[in-house]
């Protein structure tokens, strides 16, 4: 028990303020071609297209320096809380290492640290939540563009079936037309505004919203529908 509330303590230790960011992986394909894909199946990664368009990239490299004051605060947050949890680590560590040390004191202290480190996550995750916006803002509007690209680099490579990577076991890499598609993608969408309206917020939650709207709306008519009548 020792041993396995040590590692975890020192591998959690550090509270991190780097934003999220998606996966920056480049669409790994084979250059972009215009002969036909066999038998008029193709593949591509999607997430990799999104990822590695010009939109995104510039996006991503804007997004420091229009939201440095949030990672600044971050930055010294976490500054905080790390120096915070260091001492009380050393103690634990300390402590554990004495064979008559109490079992309960030792969780008492466990479970301090936890803490501090769950609520000092979730401060940092509310002080970058503006940069983790703008990138889902920037995402969704080079998504929106996605199925044209797709459309486009399917004609030119007359393919009538685009498989996600994903479902693919082995496949041709001629057959990869995800540079295609990045191809159209950046044609189609150069840049993206990386600032979202006031209010907005990501499709899910926007149809989420809009269904418990409608429920909502729904729910006193059917109440009055199924009202039984006065005699």
């Amino acid at each position: 028990m020792k041993l396995r509330i040590a590692s975890a303590l020192i591998a959690g230790l550090m509270i991190s303020a780097a934003p999220a960011a998606m996966a920056q992986s480049r669409a790994a394909a084979p250059a972009a071609s215009t002969a036909p894909v066999a038998n008029g199946i193709a593949y591509a990664n999607p997430q990799a297209i999104v990822g590695s368009s010009s939109a995104y990239q510039t996006a991503m490299q804007q997004r420091p320096v229009t939201y440095k004051a949030q990672i600044d605060q971050a930055k010294t947050r976490s500054d905080q809380i790390n120096a915070q949890l260091k001492p009380l680590a050393d103690k634990f560590q300390a402590d554990q290492k004495n064979p008559k040390a109490d079992r309960n004191a030792l969780q008492a202290e466990v479970e301090q640290i936890q803490q501090i480190q769950e609520d000092g996550k979730r401060e940092i995750q509310q002080i970058l939540a503006p940069l983790n916006l703008a990138e889902q803002y920037v995402i969704e509007q080079i998504s929106d563009k996605l199925d044209d690209a797709t459309q486009r680099a399917m004609a030119k490579r007359r393919a009538t079936i685009v498989l996600d990577v994903q479902a693919v076991v082995k496949g041709d890499p001629a057959s990869n037309i995800s540079q295609d598609i990045l191809t159209e993608l950046n044609a189609l969408i150069p840049t993206a505004q990386l600032v979202p309206p006031a209010g907005w917020m990501p499709r899910a939650q926007r149809e989420a919203a809009a269904q418990q709207q409608a429920q909502q709306q729904a729910a006193p008519a059917q109440a009055g529908a199924k009202a039984p009548e006065g005699r």
